[in-house]
């Protein structure tokens, strides 16, 4: 005789007396406008979600503990650190994007910007420094010096390429910039 026992997000199915196996909760996501299944422990970040889980691998790991800015992703339109967003702090029907899912064919006005400046360095912040961008460009599309360095204050890039991330921002907003560019 089969029996099952939910044990909070998780299912037990018994087989016999001392017999169990343990099912994995499912949850639905909805990343880049597709749709997913996914079978997780509750507490799994939706980092590793999108790397382990799905190969989106854009999305980076940094710190672990929601400090560099590395892992922003948005939900629902509102930058968020991957990193320590549990799989089951997602309701159904929320919307994810990430870096592969901003633009398909990079055209994206912060992606092109980016890229006219010449950005990166190292590369790696990039995806959470783009995605910060792109949130607050979202939401105000006008935004003054000071309000670029307050929305990004949160995202750290290793190699110091703060003052080319404040010109593509600028220039993405169609504002003259405040930095002279190596042009």
């Amino acid at each position: 005789m089969i029996t099952f026992h939910k044990i909070g997000p998780y299912i037990l199915r018994k087989f016999e007396k001392h017999q169990f196996i343990f099912i994995m909760p499912t949850y639905s996501l909805n990343i880049n406008n597709k749709n997913y299944q996914v079978e997780a422990d509750a507490g799994t970040t939706v980092l590793w979600i999108l790397r382990e889980h799905l190969g989106l691998m854009g999305t980076k790991y940094g710190c672990g503990i929601a400090q560099c800015g590395s892992c922003t992703i948005h939900v629902n339109g509102n930058p968020v650190r991957a990193c320590v967003l549990p799989i089951e702090g997602l309701a159904n029907g929320q919307k994810i994007v990430t870096i592969e899912g901003l633009s398909t064919d990079q055209d994206h006005p912060i992606i092109k910007a980016w890229e006219k400046v010449q950005v990166p360095q190292c590369g790696y912040c990039q995806s959470g420094q783009i995605m910060q961008a792109a949130a607050l460009l979202a939401q105000n599309n006008s935004p003054t010096r000071e309000e670029i360095i307050q929305s990004m204050n949160g995202n750290l890039c290793r190699c110091g390429t703060y003052m080319r991330i404040m010109e593509a921002i600028q220039i993405a907003a169609g504002q003259p910039t405040s930095v002279k560019s190596d042009e």
